[in-house]
C-alpha cells in the first residue's frame, strides 16, 4: 500500500464524524511532461510531478471545498470545509442518491508515456519541426505537446471507495504561411489514452498539412452567402461538441431561465435521423472512464434521439434539482478544482448514406474539413473550417480559403439533412469551461450534409 492509499483509508474513518450532510475528497498523484516549440526553435521543455487533493462537504445546500498541496493534517482540512458550508448554507441540500462504490481499478502499465525520456520525445518533435520548415513560404509555426499520467482516490462519507488511473497524450502543430500580405494556416491536432505509439510515424500528414498551409495562398475565396455544405467528421463532432453538447451541460441549463425554457425535454431539434450522444463508456477514448469525480458510474446518454431532446448531462446536484437521474458527467481538470457538469465522448450517431450520396445532389456547395477555430454564445455558433472545396455538380472541385461557418444551433439541427454512415472519433481537442482547460475529451460523427448553412466569404 502506497502512503497516499495509507492516508486515505485513514480518511475514510473519520470523514463521518463531521457535521455535515455530505462529505468528500479527492487525493491524487500526477506526473506529466511536455515540450513546445515556437517557429524553428524549441520553446521549452519539462516534467512535472505533483501530489494533492480537495475536500468538498455540503451543508444545507451549499458547498465548503478546499484544495491542498501536502496530505498531513487532513482532518483539519475536512473541517475546514465543512465550517465554509455551514456559514453560507441556509437551504435543504439536493443531491441524487447513488449506491456506495468500492472498486479499484487495474492499470494498462505500458500505457503511461510520462516513463519515456524526454530526449526521445524532443527526438520525434525534432523531425517534425525539420519538417514543417523544409516547406517554402513558412512564416512560423507551433508545436505543443503534452503527457500525463494521474491516480486518483475518491472516498465520501457515503461509504465510497474509489481508485483510477489515467494516462493522456496530445499533441498540435500549425504552420502558418505568408506571401504578399497573404496569411493562411494548416493545423493537425490528435492525441490518445496514453498511447505514444500513436503520434509516431506522422511525417507524411505533417508534410501535407505544411504544403496545405502553402496552398491556400493561392486559393480562391468562396463568395459569401448561404449554401448547401457537407462537414467531414473532425468538424461535424466540433459542432456537435460545441454548438449542442454544452448547451446540454444541466448547470447551465438550470441557471438560464431563457435556456430552460429552450431546452424543453421532448422537444423537436431535428429530423428523425438525427441521434446526439454523450458516452462516458466508450473504451480506449479521451473522454472515457469509469466512474466519474462524484463516484458516479459513466453512463451513455442520449442528448438527441431520432429528432427530440430526451437528456442532459449532470451531476449529482443538478440531478436532483432538476428531478431527474444522474448521468456521471461531474469531471474535474484536477485536484484544484471541484467537479462540474462536463462532457466526455459526445458524437452524432452514423446513418446510413455514403459520402456519394451526401454530394451527389448537390449543384453547388461547399466541403468542409478540419478546424482552427470557434466560438459559442448561447444558441448561435462560428467555426473556422481547416479546409474547404467548391462542390459543384456532386462532385469534389477546387480547394478554397478557409471559411466561416455561422448560424443558430437549433435551425441549423433542423437543416441537417443527410447524416453519413462512417462514424470516425476525434481525439485532438481538449474542453474549456469556466478556469477548467484543457479537460480531455473526444467529439465525432460521420459526414452530415447542412442545407441553407451560412459560409462567410468575400
Amino acid at each position: 500500500m502506497t502512503n497516499t492509499q495509507a492516508i486515505a483509508h485513514q480518511l475514510a474513518k473519520v470523514l463521518t464524524r463531521y457535521s455535515a450532510d455530505y462529505i468528500e475528497a479527492r487525493l491524487e498523484e500526477s506526473q506529466s511532461s511536455y515540450i513546445t516549440y515556437r517557429g524553428r526553435e524549441l520553446d521549452s521543455i519539462g516534467r512535472v510531478r505533483a501530489i494533492g487533493g480537495n475536500v468538498r462537504a455540503m451543508v444545507k445546500g451549499a458547498w465548503g471545498f478546499v484544495s491542498f498541496n501536502d496530505l498531513n493534517e487532513l482532518p483539519g482540512r475536512v473541517e475546514l470545509a465543512v465550517k465554509q458550508a455551514q456559514f453560507a448554507g441556509s437551504e435543504e441540500s439536493q443531491l441524487a442518491p447513488v449506491e456506495p462504490v468500492v472498486d479499484i481499478l487495474s492499470t494498462e502499465p505500458d500505457k503511461n508515456p510520462v516513463v519515456i525520456p524526454l530526449a526521445e520525445k524532443k527526438q520525434l518533435l525534432d523531425e517534425y519541426n525539420d519538417i514543417i520548415w523544409r516547406t517554402p513560404k513558412l512564416q512560423t509555426s507551433m508545436i505543443g505537446y503534452g503527457d500525463s499520467y494521474k491516480k486518483v482516490i475518491f472516498l465520501n462519507s457515503s461509504g465510497s471507495y474509489i481508485e483510477q488511473d489515467r494516462a493522456d497524450v496530445i499533441l498540435r502543430l500549425t504552420a502558418v504561411a505568408t506571401a504578399d500580405h497573404e496569411v493562411q494556416q494548416a493545423v493537425l491536432s490528435l492525441g490518445s489514452r496514453g498511447d505514444f505509439s500513436l503520434i509516431q510515424g506522422l511525417h507524411q500528414p505533417i508534410e501535407q498539412m505544411a504544403q496545405h498551409a502553402v496552398e491556400l495562398l493561392s486559393a480562391p475565396q468562396v463568395k459569401g452567402g448561404e449554401y448547401t455544405v457537407v462537414l467531414d467528421p473532425v468538424l461535424a463532432g466540433v459542432f456537435a461538441h460545441e454548438a449542442f453538447g454544452h448547451l446540454s451541460e444541466s448547470d447551465f441549463v438550470y441557471e438560464n431561465d431563457r435556456l430552460r425554457e429552450i431546452m424543453t425535454l421532448g422537444r423537436k431539434f431535428g429530423s428523425s435521423q438525427l441521434n446526439i450522444v454523450d458516452n462516458a463508456t466508450m473504451p480506449g477514448l479521451r473522454g472515457s472512464y469509469k466512474y466519474d469525480d462524484e463516484g458516479v458510474p459513466a453512463t451513455k446518454t442520449y442528448l438527441i434521439r431520432e429528432g427530440k431532446l430526451v437528456g442532459r448531462l449532470h451531476s449529482r446536484e443538478t440531478a436532483a434539482k432538476m428531478k431527474e437521474k444522474p448521468t456521471g458527467n461531474a469531471r474535474a481538470i484536477n485536484y484544484h478544482y471541484p467537479p462540474i457538469v462536463r462532457m466526455t465522448n459526445t458524437y452524432i450517431e452514423p446513418g446510413s448514406a455514403s459520402f456519394e450520396e451526401l454530394t451527389g445532389d448537390i449543384k453547388e456547395g461547399i466541403y468542409v474539413k478540419n478546424w482552427y477555430g470557434g466560438t459559442t454564445s448561447m444558441e448561435m455558433f462560428t467555426f473556422s473550417a481547416g479546409e474547404a472545396y467548391m462542390i459543384r455538380h456532386g462532385k469534389l472541385a477546387e480547394p478554397l480559403r478557409a471559411v466561416v461557418l455561422t448560424g443558430n444551433v437549433f435551425t441549423t439541427l433542423m437543416n441537417i439533412d443527410g447524416i453519413g454512415n462512417d462514424l470516425k472519433m476525434n481525439q485532438g481537442g481538449g474542453c474549456g469551461k469556466g478556469e477548467q482547460v484543457p479537460l480531455p475529451v473526444t467529439n465525432g460523427s460521420p459526414h452530415i450534409r447542412i442545407r441553407h448553412c451560412l459560409v462567410g466569404g468575400r
